[in-house]
Formats: C-alpha cells, structure tokens, sequence
C-alpha cells in the first residue's frame, strides 16, 4: 500500500481487507483508521469490537467505507425522540383542554350562583313592609287601650308579600308573637261605616290579628291574602287578650315589628299619651 495514500485515510471510516500468510482466505475489518505507524509496522483502527492493532504487512487493502448501520440507528433514534415529543404535545393539549373545561363549567356555576345570590340580595333589600301610622282604641271607661290598629304597606318596589307567611311581634312587659288568620271574619276588603274597630265579624284572641283593605285595587288581600305595590291595609290586634291584661295604660309604650316571608320587618314604638279624651287615640 502506498503511504500517501494510507496518510489520507487516517480519521476515516475504512473497509480494511486483510490476508495473514499462509491462510487462503481473507477478513474485513470496519472501522475509524486512527493512526498509522510505519517503523512498528502497525495501524491503530476503532471498530465496533473496540480498539485494536493491525499489521501493515498482513493488509490487502484499504477503501474508504460508510457506516450505514450507525446512520439508520441515528435516524431511528431521532424518529423516537420525535414521536415522544408529539406524544407529550399532544398530552399537553389534553390536558389543557380538560382545564379549560373544568374552568369554563366552574365558572358558569358561580355565575348562576352568583345571579341567584344576587337575586335573593336584591329581594332581600328592597322588599319587606313598613308601618306608617299606630291608633290605638280604649275601652269604654277609657282608662286602657284595648286594641291597636297598624297601618301597613309595602316598601317601595317590594316583591309581592303573602300575608299567610308574616308574623307579628309585640313587646309590652312581655313579648308576644301573633300570626294570620284565614278563617272567616278575620279579614274585611274595605273599612265598614262603622269604623275600624268594629269592621271584623270575629272577636281577635291572643294569637291571632285582623287585616283589613284599605286601598287593594286588584282585591288580592281579601281573594288572595297577598299585598302587592299600592295596596295598604290595616292590621288589627287585641292588646287586652295579647297580653292577658286589661290592656295598655296611659304614659306606657308598646313596640313590634310585622316580618314578612321575605325582606325587612316593619318596625313601631309607640307610647299612649297622659290622658284618654277620646276612645280614639292617635300613639306618638
């Protein structure tokens, strides 16, 4: 072999072809020619076999070579890597789309939750009832108011308010809670010519109060017991059987509240003046 031309192949890739004396046949040895020392007479080659010497004097011949086999593991191997990588894209997609779904649903139940909460907030707020005038009616000695009359409405742009579901609260020396009587007699649609005490056909008990309409353009109070915006009424209360006594005496004060289903309660504090002049009497 011709040493320029060995000296060229060095850090090459070769197919070295090699004969030992006295055998007929030849081998082939693959790999990256490393270095060449001539006084030795020796080449150093990187095979797949690992380092090794070979004998110049026993080489046929020398030709470049490609490693094919390493190049289709490179490919492979580069094949691989890409597939995992679009696995995990993929994953990730997933994934993703799984957390915007939890997201999108979360956040339209806490929007309808919030709608609700918002609703009954709403309600709660601006609807309920208020108490605009107290009168008071004294027995025939006048000595005790007997009986009270509260003038009822509801509140500016209040929801519809169902007179079953309300309940009165009474404080004189004690407090005491009456409610809602639909049987007959215990609520009148308008005022009769005999008055206001004297418009129910029932005598109030202790537990019990009256309602009569006093403006109900739609008649729900006396067909339906409800109040919608506009109507007024009158609640009526036996104080004398409220709080078992002969009733509220001059100079003392008697306080409540008419709580509806939904909004706020009305609210009254009001005291009976020194002296009875007339059956009829206005509370401050």
């Amino acid at each position: 072999m011709e040493r320029k031309y060995m000296d060229r192949l060095v850090g090459k890739y070769c197919k070295i072809v090699m004969k030992e004396p006295g055998e007929d046949r030849a081998s082939v040895v693959s790999g990256i020619l490393e270095d060449i020392d001539y006084d030795a007479g020796f080449v150093i080659i990187d095979s797949s076999q690992g380092l090794g010497c070979l004998n110049i004097k026993s080489i046929v011949a020398i030709k470049p070579g490609k490693r094919r086999k390493e190049r289709e593991i490179k490919e492979d191997n580069r094949a691989f890597v890409g597939i995992g990588t679009l696995i995990v894209f993929i994953a990730m997609i997933l994934v993703a789309a799984v957390a915007a779904s939890v997201l999108i649903k979360t956040g339209e139940t806490l929007q309808q939750r919030a709608n609700k909460v918002g609703l009954q907030t709403t309600r709660e707020v601006s609807s309920g009832l208020v108490i605009t005038d107290v009168t008071g009616y004294t027995n025939s000695e006048k000595t005790y108011i007997t009986h009270l009359a509260l003038t009822v409405r509801p509140r500016a742009g209040s929801q519809d308010v169902d007179l079953r579901n309300t309940v009165l609260y009474i404080q004189y020396q004690r407090l005491t809670v009456l409610s809602f009587s639909n049987q007959t007699g215990y609520v009148a649609g308008s005022v009769s010519s005999s008055g206001v005490f004297h418009t129910l056909n029932v005598t109030l008990n202790a537990t019990t109060y009256g309602v009569i309409a006093v403006h109900d353009a739609d008649g729900s109070i006396a067909r339906n017991y409800g109040m919608n915006e506009g109507d007024t009424a009158i609640v009526l209360v036996n104080l004398s059987a409220a709080f078992g006594t002969s009733g509220l005496p001059p100079r003392e004060s008697v306080s409540g509240s008419f709580l509806p289903e939904t909004g706020a309660a009305g609210t009254f504090d009001a005291s009976a003046p020194a002296v009875f002049t007339n059956r009829i009497v206005e509370m401050a």
